[in-house]
């Protein structure tokens, strides 16, 4: 037995399947971590995440997306303990990807009599990592080729249902299944199902968020908010287009459930988080700088570049396209790059080579792309990288102007070389801005015609400065140039913040923080539009000094305020601060304000 005054441990939570079910013969098997799982910027708040697989149980039993290689043992010992196994006719897969076929494989060995069910891109990849010596595929129909055999091992052979948009597959009890292929250039074999006995549709990746808890549905989805917007920043922005285009399919579905495969399961905010993936994506589109972000990868190491870059990129206010060259032609690469202010490409090394096509991407850019766009380059290699160096030169031989330093990464990038990816896409938005400002103003004299409110709400002008808080010991800042004087008498400003992500940041009257207005050519303007990990101290760079309060001051700022909260209110999506100053200073006197010029008042 342990004394009192031993100390306290604290224990790790460990991981689970957990069971329940979710509609008529339909279960979800939710395989739950409580900590971080991966070190993709998708993860970074964090907070966990499950990987949802759901099993119906018909006249024939169908399992839906099987976890990661990570869950393997946990989840197939489930199975086993329920033995739902047995019964197991088919395995539907909605995106095929190594984690996901280490535990297929495993699965298979439990029920070999099983037929597994993805599209058409995703029985090529299928085929790729289960025949990786001795590939052989046998037709059942060879007209269509609906029906495949795949010889996995020497004594072993898959048995595969290619599914194509609409298709159907009834398992009995009016469980008639029915497919909707909605590609994107991350998932370029993405299939989403729908059980119109229960009006659940099985979205994947589409609706979720990363965070691990007990509940399975979506009682308290106002707390989710956060989580989900930053799913979709990380996951969907990058590639609104689609997710829009495939958000308007699955509207014919009239679905009550929506079940994705990550965190809880919407039921209660159906309705709202469709408007609000409907509204990001028109943000996206609607930004005042789009960028075009090619690549190809072997092994992933590039995508996972490219998810950063473009997290960076969007952070900094711009729209991303992204495109992954191995699924698209080249008259879509062609109009990416016909409507962007600038492009990205990023390319693996394969025999000391870029792939055929990026080489491809790169002679749509060379023959059509005018050389006032901004470029930038990156890539993953395993030993020597040429691929990254050819590109380099040919785009600086055709006289582009690169927005960031080329980034070149061996092997998988670091969650240190993530964070770089994530700041040279928002420095390649302010090269975006620069060269606009030097650029004929044709465009701007467009959208006066079109956006004339917005463009004169533009013209309000604020002073840039990055307010600093704490919370506990954490200290937080945030930038604005949303700050104007509000009373004389005691001397008062007014702050407004957005809502999104910052509802507890200075809510209560009461609250210290500084406000520093910074200094025109300060460089902690770009320091700060940058985001920053759970994890990562913003201030660890900077010079800094601590306020009365505890709040940090930026001593390389023009000047600082020590405020106090005196109220908080909503104002559409912002919150309004009035704080009363206490105290103040001016640290270069001959410095000047630094100003944020807007072109519309739709954006900052």
């Amino acid at each position: 037995m342990s004394s009192l005054s031993e100390p306290v441990k604290t224990l790790k939570q460990p991981r689970d399947v957990q069971v329940a079910q979710v509609g008529s013969n339909t279960l979800v098997l939710r395989s739950r971590t409580w900590e971080r799982l991966k070190f993709e910027i998708e993860y970074a708040r964090q907070k966990g995440t499950t990987a949802n697989s759901y099993l119906i149980q018909a006249q024939e039993t169908a399992l839906i997306d099987p976890p990661g290689e990570s869950f393997t043992d946990l989840f197939l010992d489930e199975l086993q303990l329920h033995q739902y196994y047995q019964r197991l006719s088919y395995i539907i897969i909605s995106h095929v990807n190594p984690n996901r076929v280490a535990t297929l494989k495993r699965l298979l060995e439990l029920a070999p009599y099983a037929t597994v069910v993805c599209s058409k891109p995703g029985a090529i990849a299928l085929q790729s990592l289960l025949s990786e010596e001795s590939a052989s595929a046998t037709s059942a129909h060879a007209d269509e080729a609906v029906e495949l055999g795949i010889q996995y091992a020497a004594d072993r052979t898959l048995k595969l249902r290619i599914v194509r948009d609409g298709d159907r597959l009834d398992l009995g009890d009016g469980h008639d299944l029915q497919f909707f292929f909605v590609p994107t250039p991350r998932l370029p074999d993405a299939l989403i199902t729908y059980d119109p006995a229960t009006q659940i549709l099985f979205t994947d990746k589409l609706f979720g968020a990363h965070i691990c808890g007990e509940a399975v549905f979506d009682e308290h989805w106002r707390d989710l908010q956060d989580d989900r917007r930053y799913y979709f920043d990380c996951i969907h922005a990058a590639q609104a287009t689609q997710v829009e285009a495939a958000i308007n399919k699955l509207g014919s579905a009239k679905a009550k459930i929506y079940a994705p495969s990550h965190g809880p399961i919407v039921r209660h905010s159906l309705s709202r988080l469709t408007l609000d993936y409907q509204q990001w994506c028109a943000e996206q589109q609607d930004q005042d700088f789009s960028v075009a972000l090619l690549y190809a990868s072997a092994y992933g190491n590039t995508a996972t570049m490219a998810q950063a870059i473009a997290q960076g990129i969007r952070s900094a206010g711009a729209a991303v396209q992204a495109i992954n060259c191995e699924f698209a032609d080249p008259a879509e690469i062609e109009r990416a790059i016909a409507t962007c202010d600038g492009f990205v490409i990023g390319s693996p090394t394969l025999g000391g080579h870029a792939p055929v096509q990026i080489q491809t991407a790169l002679g749509v850019i060379l023959s059509t792309a005018a050389q006032t766009k901004v470029a930038g380059v990156f890539g993953s290699y395993g030993w020597s990288g040429e691929a990254v160096d050819i590109l380099e030169s040919k785009l600086q031989d055709a006289g582009y102007r690169l927005g960031f330093e080329t980034l070149r990464v061996k092997f998988k990038p670091t969650e240190a070389v993530l964070q770089q990816c994530e700041a040279a896409g928002n420095e390649f938005v302010f090269a975006l801005k620069k060269a606009r400002k030097v650029a004929t103003p044709r465009q701007f004299i467009a959208e006066a015609q079109t956006d004339r409110t917005g463009q004169a709400v533009g013209r309000v002008t604020g002073s840039l400065c990055v307010v600093t808080a704490k919370k506990g010991n954490q200290n937080l800042a945030v930038l604005t140039s949303w700050v104007s004087q509000a009373s004389f008498t005691p001397p008062g400003i007014t702050i407004a913040i957005a809502q999104y992500g910052n509802a507890e940041f200075l809510a209560n009257p009461g609250e210290h923080f500084v406000l520093n207005i910074l200094k025109e050519g300060s460089p902690l303007r770009r320091h700060f539009l940058r985001s920053f990990l759970p994890t990562e101290d913003p201030f660890a760079t900077l010079a800094t000094e601590p306020s009365e309060t505890g709040c940090l001051i930026l001593t390389e700022a023009l000047s600082y305020l020590e405020c106090t909260v005196q109220t908080r209110m909503e104002c559409g999506d912002h919150w309004l601060i009035y704080a009363t100053v206490n105290n103040g200073r001016v640290f270069d006197l001959a410095g000047v304000t630094a100003v944020n010029h807007r072109k519309s008042g739709n954006q900052y």
